[in-house]
């Protein structure tokens, strides 16, 4: 999930600090930024709020 790195980054997080701070495991973060299987609903809310965005905006696909 392209969209997660990116604002990950924008915030200058890491994915360790990122997966401390929405209370998930660090390979969480790492199987999602990396296209592994989608993540729970639970998992993107928890993200989303970290990062300040609504939840569909992770999921939401990027056109070419």
């Amino acid at each position: 999930m392209q969209k997660l790195k990116t604002l990950r980054e924008d915030k200058v997080l890491s994915q360790r600090e990122l997966a401390r701070m929405a209370d998930l495991a660090y390979g969480t973060v790492w199987r999602i930024e990396n296209g592994f299987p989608e993540a729970r609903t639970s998992t993107i809310r928890k993200l989303a709020e970290v990062l300040g965005v609504e939840p569909r905006e992770l999921v939401k696909r990027e056109d070419n």
